[in-house]
């Protein structure tokens, strides 16, 4: 099991801590961790996640959102596909957001992502999220002004409160949620700037991927530096006790998905869910509808 070799609290931002994303490592892999081991450690971890999603469901009093940030080509997509695989598809929903629609536009920016929060027994996963709100819209607060907000009528209105004010609304709402139930579980994939132009190489290089490239990817790369300190901000502001942030080295796809699942998996582990308890009188009713079949010809 993955989570006997890799702990959550190595990646855990804990809350009101300084974060410093140079410090951050980002080709960690951990001691003499290979492809082929993370691997095999990954395919026991899906297995316990599957289980755990099971109980989840019966339990029935808490449901699971899973965030997913990152830099273009740190991985979200394939950490998705590879941690998720072992979940029953009924149960999960993935949910990828782009740049908001004239309708999203009109609400509030939280609308979108409240509109396909779990329900109890359930799990969504969100490739961006509402955070795309403080680190695309800080990178380029021109994107603020789309949103018709009283008293933001040009970029300069949106100064240093404006953030402040909207990390409190993001960690109000994520209060409210865990308050309900909800098991927040938010990872921030880390990856090298060396790494991601190893892998638009490769996506330019291979007709096979050259789907994924965008030419707005390389306009995006060049706000890099502005990017890691928006990061740095959200990491700072935004995690807590109950809606923790985790800092996954990405550099290594293999590793970052087998920390991924680990994490999630040991969250999983520290909540107490159980099987309905059956009553002494729906056991009878068990034990006849047993009888009644075993009398059948």
């Amino acid at each position: 099991m993955g989570g006997k070799t890799i702990h959550a609290k190595d990646f855990l931002v804990k809350e009101d801590t300084k974060v410093n994303l140079k410090k951050f490592n980002t080709a960690y892999t951990g001691k003499e961790l290979g492809k082929e081991k993370a691997s095999q450690l990954l395919d026991e971890s899906r297995k316990e996640l599957a289980e755990n999603q099971s109980l989840l469901y019966a339990h029935n009093r808490h449901s699971v959102l899973i965030i997913f940030q990152a830099m273009d080509a740190a991985g979200k997509d394939g950490a998705i596909k590879h941690v998720m695989s072992g979940f029953n598809p009924q149960g999960v929903k993935v949910y990828s957001f782009k740049a908001p629609t004239s309708t999203e536009l009109d609400h509030q920016y939280l609308w979108r992502h409240m509109i396909t929060l779990p329900a109890h027994g359930e799990i969504a996963i969100h490739n961006r999220s509402h955070y795309e709100n403080v680190l695309v819209t800080r990178v380029h607060p021109e994107y603020i002004l789309g949103e018709q907000l009283p008293g933001i009528e040009s970029v300069k209105d949106i100064d240093k409160s404006f953030w402040e004010e909207r990390f409190k609304q993001i960690r109000r709402f994520e209060k409210s949620l865990a308050s309900n139930g909800m098991v927040i579980i938010k990872f921030f994939l880390h990856v090298s700037k060396k790494e991601q132009k190893k892998r638009f190489l490769e996506r330019i290089d291979d007709p096979s991927k050259n789907w994924k490239f965008a030419m707005s990817d390389l306009n995006e790369r060049g706000h890099w530096d502005n990017y890691q300190e928006a990061y740095e901000d959200v990491l700072e502001k935004t995690s807590m006790d109950i809606a923790p942030w985790y800092v996954i080295p990405a550099d290594d796809k293999w590793y970052a998905r087998l920390a991924v699942a680990s994490v999630i998996l040991e969250t999983f582990q520290g909540l107490d869910m159980h099987y309905p308890k059956v009553t002494k009188a729906q056991k009878e009713e068990l034990l006849k509808a047993r009888a009644v079949l075993m009398d059948e010809k």
